[in-house]
């Protein structure tokens, strides 16, 4: 390893020398610990007695080679501080660990399996002219096994059962919560103490890059949420590992997250060195094709808060580790999870930016859900709260969210969220989907919305699928595979996502009426969506002077969907550049025109 490259925080693959690598005859383990006075390794090749590690290098790295470790056995290490205190640690590069409450590390072989999706790795791309339909999942809650209610399907499991469902219903992309070792399910993955370990609760490494791989072979991208701000705190994880802070800062003005977490001290080359590395390890072991980054606004700004000033070691780190991954990985995604307005978070590193592929458009997130959450009579003063998102959307290449944390923690589902009772809901969420998916952007939905999921979300429970029993959701869910599906199919909802001429407002001043009408144009294609977001039935006369043919591709109201249309208007022909569209209460159209 390059250890000027690891102090200075410049490397990317510190995993391929510290951890436990099994070599001929044993395994050889490694770790940074300069502060410590004395290390030993205890694990079930030496009946968990301490051996000593060696210091080598230049004294701050321990190293052991133990004739009789092999794949599958636990490990930890006994850290002794200056005082001469002990704590059993996990590895902190270890490759995998045993399931919670307990906390080994487990010794894996990393080059045992070989991945089969060379023609999806040779022809992926960032997607930045291509359609992007993300479905997010958490892994254990998406379906349980019905004899084991509160066991997890494993990672082998799940491709039998997501991968089919996914191709089905119209996403080309998945995207799974933090899949790094975590002690406290109610986490979900976000506060981490195995930052190299895939989650043990369902299944080994090899698993998941089985996983990863069928996935690959059916067509579907895999991103994984990826957390470099801060760490779970719990005393065998990364805090106080050396005795010192080592990955955290000393001071708990700023060392403490809002989540009671520890904040990475990024000002430090080695935990530049780690972070980047384990970025780099996801994307290069597991073929994950793109990194979801958790909380980037804690990062910018000091404690997340601009009054506090710009973290200027952070935002170098996130520049520094961005590039790095875009060299290496060209065609892997990099997604930042930032509400702020902080300048240029997608534009290249070169150029003064961030250097992220994409950012999620919160701001648009936000409006258009308080927009829906308006009682229809109050609308109309509402009206720009969707024209808004319009206003700012070229400062940044923006992917629209509907994540988890939109149906937790009291905020309601999504269809939840729609004004009025039960059954009006329906109509509204069609609708709403609709301005979605039409709006510039790429697309991500959390896993149960896409049915009219009713209760929020709980990890500990599966989603409600008995709810497709029901006609009105059935039926909601066949509009939204038939959503995706044409989503997918039309490039004008994609193609140029952004570029000025993508996209053009025809009416956004019918305040009154609640009508929004636009268009999305490709390079060969060029499609009109029509709103009505009031709660009286429309006519609206579309103005269409280049247009020679106008064909409906999708109707919110249809009846097969739970509307009351029984059919689509047959294609037509345009002479005067005139086409009575018929907008019935909360109703949305996309037109074809040629």
């Amino acid at each position: 390893m390059d250890l000027y490259g690891f102090y200075t925080g410049k490397i990317f693959d510190a995993y391929q020398y510290l951890g436990a690598h099994l070599q001929d005859r044993g395994v050889c383990f490694r770790t940074f610990a300069p502060a410590a006075s004395r290390i030993t390794v205890i694990g079930e090749f030496n009946n968990w007695q301490e051996w000593e590690m060696n210091k080598i290098s230049d004294g701050n790295f321990w190293e052991l080679f133990v004739p009789d470790a092999a794949e599958g056995m636990m490990y930890k290490y006994c850290i002794y501080d200056r005082t001469g205190n002990r704590v059993e640690h996990c590895d902190p590069y270890g490759f995998g660990m045993e399931l919670r409450p307990n906390s080994a590390s487990v010794i894996r072989d990393m080059k045992s399996y070989s991945f089969s999706d060379e023609e999806w790795m040779n022809s992926r791309s960032d997607c930045r002219q291509k359609p992007l339909n993300i479905y997010e999942v958490h892994m254990g809650s998406f379906k349980k096994p019905e004899d084991k209610p509160d066991a997890w399907y494993t990672y082998k499991e799940m491709a039998d059962i997501l991968i089919p469902y996914l191709k089905k219903n119209g996403y080309n992309y998945l995207e799974i919560m933090p899949l790094n070792e975590y002690p406290c399910d109610e986490s979900w993955g976000y506060q981490a103490t195995g930052f190299y370990s895939p989650t043990s609760r369902y299944g080994t490494a090899g698993q998941l890059k089985y996983f990863v791989d069928v996935c690959h072979q059916n067509g579907i991208g895999v991103i994984m949420d990826f957390v470099p701000v801060h760490f779970a705190l719990d005393s065998y994880g990364l805090a106080m590992y050396d005795g010192t802070s080592l990955y955290e800062y000393p001071n708990s003005a700023v060392g403490v997250s809002e989540w009671g977490s520890c904040n990475f001290m990024h000002s430090r080359g080695e935990v530049r060195s780690f972070l980047q590395s384990a970025a780099n390890y996801w994307l290069t072991e597991y073929h994950i094709d793109g990194l979801r980054m958790d909380a980037i606004s804690r990062a910018i700004y000091w404690q997340g808060d601009p009054a506090r000033g710009v973290n200027g070691n952070a935002v170098e780190f996130l520049q520094y580790m961005n590039q790095g991954l875009k060299k290496l990985h060209p065609s892997a995604i990099l997604a930042a999870e930032d509400s702020t307005s902080f300048p240029k978070v997608t534009d290249p590193v070169d150029h003064g930016g961030l250097g992220f592929d994409y950012k999620w458009d919160m701001g648009w997130m936000n409006d258009t859900l308080d927009y829906f959450r308006t009682d229809s009579e109050y609308r109309s003063r509402e009206y720009h709260k969707l024209t808004f998102s319009m206003m700012y959307y070229y400062d940044a290449r923006f992917l629209l969210p509907l994540s988890h944390d939109e149906v937790v923690h009291g905020k309601a589902t999504i269809l939840q969220k729609m004004n009025g009772d039960y059954d009006g809901k329906f109509p509204q969420a069609r609708a709403f989907y609709m301005y979605m998916y039409a709006h510039p952007g790429k697309k991500l939905n959390f896993m149960g919305n896409e049915f009219g999921q009713l209760r929020e979300w709980d990890e500990k429970r599966e989603q409600d699928w008995m709810l497709l029993d029901y006609p009105i959701h059935s039926g909601f869910a066949r509009f939204m595979k038939d959503l995706n599906i044409l989503y997918l199919e039309h490039s004008a909802l994609w193609e140029k996502d952004y570029e000025a001429d993508g996209f053009q407002w025809i009416d956004c001043h019918q305040e009154e009426s609640c009508v929004y009408v636009f268009q999305r144009t490709g390079k060969t294609e060029r499609i009109i969506a029509a709103f009505n977001f009031s709660d009286r039935d429309l006519s609206y006369e579309l103005r269409l002077p280049r247009c020679q043919k106008i064909t409906e591709l999708l109707r919110s109201d249809m009846e097969i969907y739970g509307g009351n249309r029984k059919r689509r208007r047959p294609a037509r022909k345009i002479t005067d550049g005139r086409y009575p569209a018929e907008l019935p209460a909360f109703s949305a159209v996309y037109y074809e025109i040629q």
